[in-house]
């Protein structure tokens, strides 16, 4: 069998559940918390761990930054067996009551990149699967954790979010981004748009949770860097979807029996 050209990776190296940060070495620390936890793969931006959470094979693998790197992850872990993914990551806030340390759990994305056109026409929306969603936000409320659902702005350009006084096209990322903020978008981040246009297309279950590490209109609210919260709550949400997975193959079961 050869191994993914990028992740390197093959049937058997994987579980059906995986774990998506963007940082390679937040891989470790989330492996942590998966029972026998070994590495499996090396290879560039791409880092991956299997362990096992209640019994079920469960890997992390890093994505890299951005909509680019993010799709070759999901196409290369889809391609050797896994359906369920949690991203979890940084963004940041863009509602005036959000502050740092604070954690977004994305129900959809703007589509502000380049790569996901190159799948799905613009008009199609960026949306999570609902069930990774509920089990996200059943896991935030048990550990304590204060959140907000809504949308992510999904973009290319870190600074020309940070920095777009430095563009020449100011005029145009500022208007754009009194558009998002006004329309209710939750956070900025670089990777949920191409992560959840995929799950459509393949019928995947994703989602995604970050850490506000920042609110970019409140600098005087300082900045988080703990994404423990984030690891915490994606990790108690794999035990719900593991569990709601079981319970339907029961009820599967039963049904076929009566």
């Amino acid at each position: 069998m050869v191994k993914s050209h990028h992740l390197a990776i093959e049937p058997g190296d994987i579980g059906r559940f995986v774990i998506l940060p963007g940082d390679p070495g937040r891989c470790k620390v989330i492996a942590s918390h998966f029972n026998n936890p070994e590495k499996v793969a090396e290879n560039r931006e791409y880092v991956t761990y299997t362990g096992s959470i209640l019994n079920e094979p469960v890997s992390v693998s890093s994505t890299g930054i951005g909509n680019p790197s993010a799709a070759i992850a999901i196409e290369e872990l889809r391609a050797v067996g896994a359906d369920t993914f949690i991203r979890v990551g940084t963004s940041g806030g863009m509602q005036p009551h959000q502050i740092p340390g604070d954690l977004a759990i994305i129900t959809g994305s703007i589509r502000d990149e380049g790569i996901s056109k190159h799948y799905l026409p613009i008009e199609f929306p960026a949306v999570a699967n609902s069930d990774v969603v509920i089990a996200l936000r059943e896991a935030a409320e048990k550990l304590g954790y204060n959140t907000h659902l809504g949308i992510s702005h999904s973009k290319d350009s870190y600074f020309g979010q940070m920095a777009p006084e430095r563009m020449p096209v100011v005029n145009f990322l500022k208007e754009r981004w009194k558009a998002w903020v006004q329309g209710g978008a939750i956070c900025a981040e670089m990777e949920s748009a191409i992560l959840l246009t995929l799950g459509a297309i393949y019928r995947l279950r994703v989602g995604s949770i970050t850490l506000i590490a920042i609110n970019q209109d409140k600098p005087e609210l300082g900045v988080s860097t703990d994404t423990a919260p984030v690891i915490k709550t994606a990790i108690e949400a794999i035990k719900l979807l593991i569990q709601l997975d079981h319970n339907n193959e029961k009820e599967r079961i039963n049904d076929k029996r009566n």
